[in-house]
């Protein structure tokens, strides 16, 4: 399958950017290290191409009806402007995607899915739009975006792009219109710090990048970064802490399934998750010593496997070795004691909360 290119990508190479493959897209995993470009994020400002995610943009008379139907959280008579994150998830509960769904006006729905999952994504909504009396518009391809993050950002979006964003709360969006076309400006984030996205054409996405990386105000940061601080603040990555195996109740993240609204998919199998327990449940591991667990590697008790690491790293933020991991519910209580085998030696650890750094969101 040829790999796909972002219309950022000659920009990367020509700043001399470690590109990689990732979700079928060459993408920059880095361009100075990680370390530089976590920490960049955390105190100033870092900006990530991010125009291989996927957009879908629903509308029609039934708009509202079919995302509810498909959308773990409620969206019904939700406030233009508003964003809600969740899930879509199969009838027996497992996760399609997790996704952000943007209220941009009266049954009019933008739909920012993963992109390793957009053709599935789409297929599936399709599928199940068959139905109801909507339009279902796939975009990714028209659409570039860019994630501005970090305690400057607002500054940054407002002083570099010119682009007003101070009036925007946490999970909130807007439109606007310049150099005749409309963009999409939210202010949600996937790093545990204040940030902005930008969904625009590909030309406008290009001028920005360009304004943003000459303005010396805004590092560029690839996804390397990007993993190491959306992992540390307890944010999932699908096909890690999600996938079609692992429910939104598995992974603790049952704030975003309303049990309490009408029927939607995969209802009844998480409402019978959440009232009976599931067999495996996500947690924290801290271990003791320095070594770092990978994904995949085995989760011990006693000498028994309970379960595996779903993502792990030495967290730059706060100088320990720690990972997530899908574990026999039994043994999730906070404070036991377990095991890594790294290779062929054990490292001792224990069950602990799964954001291992507080995030520094803006307070309304």
């Amino acid at each position: 399958m040829e790999i796909k290119k972002t219309c950022l990508h000659d920009k990367h190479l020509a700043l001399g950017a470690l590109m990689t493959p990732f979700a079928g897209f060459d993408m920059p995993i880095q361009y100075t290290n990680i370390i530089d470009e976590h920490n960049a994020v955390r105190n100033a400002c870092g900006v990530f191409d991010v125009s291989h995610m996927g957009e879908v943009i629903v509308s029609g008379a039934e708009a509202e009806k079919f995302v509810n139907y498909i959308f773990t959280n409620d969206i019904k008579d939700a406030p233009n402007g508003k964003v809600y994150y969740g899930m879509m998830c199969y009838e027996d509960g497992g996760t399609v995607d997790d996704l952000l769904v943007y209220k941009i006006e009266h049954n009019n729905f933008f739909l920012v899915i993963n992109a390793a999952n957009i053709e599935k994504d789409v297929e599936w909504m399709q599928k199940q739009a068959e139905n109801f009396n909507i339009l279902l518009c796939h975009k990714s391809d028209y659409f570039g975006q860019l994630a501005v993050q970090g305690p400057d950002a607002e500054a940054v979006v407002e002083e570099v792009l010119g682009l007003p964003c101070k009036d925007l709360s946490f999970y909130t969006c807007k439109t606007l219109d310049r150099q005749d076309e409309t963009i999409y400006l939210s202010r949600t984030g996937y790093t545990g710090e204040d940030g902005f996205e930008i969904y625009a054409t590909h030309d406008y996405i290009r001028a920005s990048w360009d304004k943003l990386v000459s303005s010396g105000r805004c590092k560029p940061c690839g996804l390397g970064c990007r993993d190491t601080l959306r992992f540390e603040v307890g944010l999932p990555l699908y096909g890690d802490e999600l996938s079609k195996d692992i429910s939104p109740i598995m992974a603790g993240l049952g704030l975003f399934v309303k049990l309490n609204k009408e029927n939607f998919i995969g209802k009844d199998a998480l409402a019978k998750q959440k009232a009976e327990g599931t067999a495996k449940k996500l947690v924290g591991i801290e271990l003791a010593d320095k070594a770092i667990p990978r994904h995949g590697y085995a989760v011990i008790k006693d000498g028994v496997q309970i379960g595996e690491v779903t993502t792990g790293y030495h967290c730059i933020s706060v100088d320990k070795s720690v990972c997530m991991a899908l574990i026999d519910s039994e043994f999730a209580k906070l404070d036991t004691e377990v095991s890594i085998q790294i290779r062929k030696k054990t490292f001792p650890g224990k069950i602990v909360k799964k954001k291992f750094y507080d995030k520094h969101y803006k307070k309304d």
